[in-house]
């Protein structure tokens, strides 16, 4: 029989884990170290890492939950198809990127498949509890921007020279929120013309694109139970203004990736929640806050122009994004199979945009040129695998609630919830890049550890009742 784990060693290991998640979006904390940038959560998950294999090495006990151990079979082929692309490296300085790009894999799987194995050994509560640090910490992140926006245009104070700066020593994201442009406008009573700064929220992240793609995730799991529950008690009232505040902060990033995604996950919570969707309340409050939107839209020279801006679909920013997608042909000629080599895009394309570290902006495009076809293929399967466990979910979730279990609701919820907040991430990376970061990776970690921890307790539960059932 396995020896208990040391309690010091317990609550050091489920902090580490909460910890991590919590900050998976705070990426202007980092620091450099031998010419490396680490970021807060590169250390605390290799700390949570190497508590891990401590635990395990004095304890002998190497073996991994089901749920766990399933992770291992898309590592090894991912793993293998980045080390087949090592052969068509072409020079030092993609040999230096495809490395960069190894060590940060395999630290992000590496924590998934251990977080999931602790999740699943102490159990429902730590697992809830690590759905919450990724909604917390996505959520801490929009509050910063929200203080980032008002240090700005209230009294023209960086917010992040002020806070990082000093945290990281210097080192970290001090650039400050993201500045769009300018606006001109009419003074009015006046022929006098001003102009005013546009300012997009990132807060946290490195680009506002990413803070509103990653905002869609906390924004989509919190929803299911504000339609379940309208404004009903503190669990729906808690949601609501959760969805609100977080939409809001969705708003000011003028992301239309992040907008795109969290229309997709919308349209999935559509299926099993259209009754309250489509609901005169919530049509009549929807209502009301798009007429809100449009009326100032229209009294303003500032909104409009602005809107008209982020809602082009053939602007110069919109066609760069275009254009990234004619950029694979080429990259696959002479490497079909295995791409040009894990995150060597931005050095085979120097040439044309005189960068070292441009990213494509589209996570699909960096997937086929630096993995190729077969990489793509192996990512493509990883992606439906998450898909079934998603259903997997579903079912055990359907299966608690009819034999009245007292989690069964909330159970339904998160794996709705999870299920729109994947096909949201999934969508909007079309046209950018947040599936290589550690948010991704902790979304994948209570994806796969609700589906092998509820599954298990729905068969108990049916299978208790299947003698009681029969027998009437």
């Amino acid at each position: 029989m396995t020896a208990m784990l040391p309690e010091r060693r317990v609550r050091a290991l489920d902090l580490l884990l909460l910890t991590t998640v919590l900050v998976t979006t705070w990426h202007k904390i980092h620091w450099s170290a031998g010419g490396a940038d680490v970021s807060l959560e590169d250390a605390l998950a290799l700390g949570f890492l190497l508590v891990f294999a401590i635990d395990r090495l004095e304890r002998a006990d190497w073996r991994l939950p089901p749920g766990a151990a399933a992770l291992l079979l898309p590592l090894i082929g991912l793993e293998a198809v980045y080390l087949l692309g090592f052969f068509n490296l072409e020079s030092s300085q993609a040999l230096v990127q495809w490395t960069k790009g190894m060590v940060k894999f395999g630290l992000h799987f590496a924590f998934v498949v251990a977080g999931v194995a602790h999740v699943l050994r102490r159990g429902r509560h730590l697992y809830l509890r690590t759905v919450g640090a990724l909604v917390a910490g996505i959520a801490l992140n929009a509050a910063y921007g929200v203080l980032q926006l008002v240090a700005q245009v209230g009294a023209g104070v960086n917010l992040d020279a002020v806070l990082i700066g000093p945290i990281t020593f210097g080192q970290g994201g001090t650039g400050g929120i993201n500045v769009y442009g300018q606006v001109a406008q009419t003074v009015a009573g006046s022929y006098n013309a001003s102009s005013a700064g546009v300012f997009r929220v990132n807060a946290m992240a490195l680009d506002p694109n990413h803070l509103g793609i990653m905002l869609a995730v906390p924004i989509l799991i919190a929803l299911p139970f504000g339609l379940r529950d309208g404004l009903r008690g503190r669990v729906g009232t808690a949601a609501w203004a959760l969805v609100a505040g977080l939409g809001l902060v969705l708003l000011l990033t003028l992301s239309r990736s992040g907008m795109l995604g969290l229309a997709c996950g919308l349209l999935v919570l559509a299926v099993p929640y259209r009754r309250a969707i489509f609901s005169l309340r919530l049509l009549g409050i929807a209502g009301a806050a798009f007429a809100a939107l449009g009326l100032l839209i229209a009294s303003s020279d500032y909104a409009r122009q602005v809107f008209a801006s982020r809602f082009s679909v053939s602007d110069r920013s919109a066609q760069i994004h275009y254009d990234l997608f004619s950029l694979v042909p080429p990259a696959l000629e002479g490497h079909p199979g295995f791409g040009l080599g894990l995150n060597t895009f931005s050095v085979y394309y120097e040439f044309l945009t005189g960068k070292t570290n441009w990213g494509p902006h589209s996570f699909y495009v960096a997937l086929l040129a630096e993995t190729g076809l077969i990489g793509t293929l192996v990512f493509a399967l990883f992606l439906a695998w998450l898909l079934v466990r998603l259903v997997v979910f579903r079912r055990a979730a359907f299966a608690l609630e009819a034999c009245a279990d007292p989690d069964g609701r909330d159970v339904r919820c998160l794996a709705w919830g999870l299920t729109a907040a994947l096909v949201a991430t999934m969508a909007a990376n079309v046209f950018y890049l947040t599936m290589q970061f550690y948010y991704f990776y902790a979304l994948v970690l209570v994806i796969v550890a609700g589906a092998a921890l509820y599954a298990p307790r729905a068969q108990h539960v049916l299978s208790r009742l299947r003698p009681a059932l029969i027998g009437a």
